[in-house]
């Protein structure tokens, strides 16, 4: 069992940088794939950023690629993604997951946070 907790998101302008974090209660963390994933109003949930259980390996949404850095601490049992140069588009309740692949999928993630809200201003 895998519990995730995120923290991070608020009200920015377009062009700045929010830090979102997860915090994993599970004592097996470094066995996990994580992702961040994001759903705006209205639209289904879409992938963003993705790493391998040791950090070497990244994957990102074409629509962030360039703008948010996700990267994870084994040893304090956290994720966390980097979002810069932030777009009105952007705006969206971010999602912490966890799953055995690094997948764009959103349904591969096994065990899901409760979210965070970003909304960023035009």
């Amino acid at each position: 069992q895998v519990q995730l907790v995120e923290s991070g998101g608020g009200l920015v302008q377009a062009g700045g940088s929010l830090r979102l974090s997860c915090a994993a209660s599970t004592r097996t963390f470094s066995n996990w794939n994580m992702a961040w994933l994001r759903q705006a109003p209205g639209k289904e949930r879409e992938f963003a950023a993705a790493i391998n259980w040791s950090g070497s390996t990244t994957l990102y949404a074409d629509s962030v690629k360039g703008r948010f850095t996700i990267s994870r601490d084994n040893a304090k049992n956290t994720v966390s993604l980097q979002m810069n140069s932030l777009k009105p588009e952007d705006t969206a309740v971010y999602y912490c997951a966890a799953g055995s692949t690094v997948t764009s999928i959103a349904s591969r993630y096994n065990y899901w946070g409760q979210g965070t809200q970003v909304f960023v201003s035009s």
